[in-house]
């Protein structure tokens, strides 16, 4: 049981001030020259970033608000102080332990903020401030918290995969490039067809296997969240992250049947994966073999 509840609820408004004063040229559409006042100032909103997004990850399942109450320690009820609630620093400075009863603080906090920073890191550094850079980030990081979510409890809240999907619409027609497309209303399109095939794709797998094998193969967070994914990332999208996710789910659930004779794994993380290596790499393996096949 996690016995610390972080909390994120911090002022950033100084930090884009920061960014944009502090940011060197660009050549395309990675940074150029970028001052290491931004690359620290970059890595910090990560952090603190992680750390509401382990707010989330711990409230959410349990319908719990976001924003109240306080932060404090699941055991002691004590409130933490600002701080004991500095991003990754706390934990170490702590020893992983909270300073009035001395309870376990879940190594989940530390990793979460560390792996947001990294996530911060690299795609300011690929992309920069720009609208491909935010909007993918935001994806990633959405796919982060219910990777955690599902991996912990086995569900997907609808609270985050609804409105990604209406997001994921919006954006598109707001700026079809996310699509690979020019005009809003192709973006509209792209994003409606990926929704399209992502839920229609996972629904009818879950149902033909549920048939065969007389009980529940897929849940309907499953089918939302591929839904999400396509409105983000289209057809193509949908395609390479129901393979990626499929081929990972593959290995590791037989590894994990063999080791310790689990059947039943989440698949949300999986299809994380998928989408993830498709916003890095996937849309351009699949123009490669359309291009090297002559389509």
């Amino acid at each position: 049981m996690r016995q610390w509840d972080g909390d994120a609820r911090r002022s950033g408004g100084v930090v884009f001030w920061a960014l944009d004063g502090a940011e060197g040229r660009r050549s395309g559409n990675h940074v150029g020259g970028s001052s290491k006042v931004a690359w620290v100032v970059v890595f910090f909103l990560g952090a603190v970033t992680g750390s509401f997004l382990n707010v989330c990850i711990f409230r959410i399942p349990k319908g719990e608000s976001i924003i109240r109450p306080r932060s404090h320690c699941l055991l002691c009820q004590n409130p933490i102080r600002w701080h004991d609630n500095i991003p990754l620093f706390s934990f170490f400075f702590l020893k992983g332990r909270c300073r009035w009863c001395r309870a376990k603080i879940s190594r989940q906090y530390p990793v979460i903020e560390g792996l947001t920073a990294l996530f911060f890191l690299l795609y300011y550094g690929c992309y920069g401030l720009s609208v491909k850079g935010v909007v993918t980030l935001g994806l990633t990081l959405a796919l982060l918290v219910m990777s955690v979510i599902d991996w912990r409890h086995q569900i997907l809240p609808d609270g985050i995969t609804l409105p990604g999907i209406a997001v994921g619409f919006i954006v598109s027609g707001c700026w079809p490039g996310l699509q690979g497309e020019l005009s809003p209303l192709q973006g509209l399109k792209a994003s409606f067809f990926g929704i399209l095939l992502g839920g229609g794709l996972l629904y009818a797998a879950g149902t033909l296997a549920e048939k065969i094998l007389k009980k529940e193969a897929m849940g309907g967070g499953d089918v939302k969240l591929l839904a999400m994914i396509g409105a983000f990332t289209g057809w193509a999208g949908v395609w390479w992250t129901l393979f990626v996710s499929s081929l990972a789910g593959s290995i590791v659930g037989i590894y994990l049947r063999l080791r310790t004779g689990q059947e039943k794994i989440p698949f949300g993380p999986y299809l994380a994966l998928g989408a993830f290596t498709y916003i890095w790499f996937g849309g351009r393996v699949i123009g490669w073999y359309v291009q090297s096949m002559g389509f």
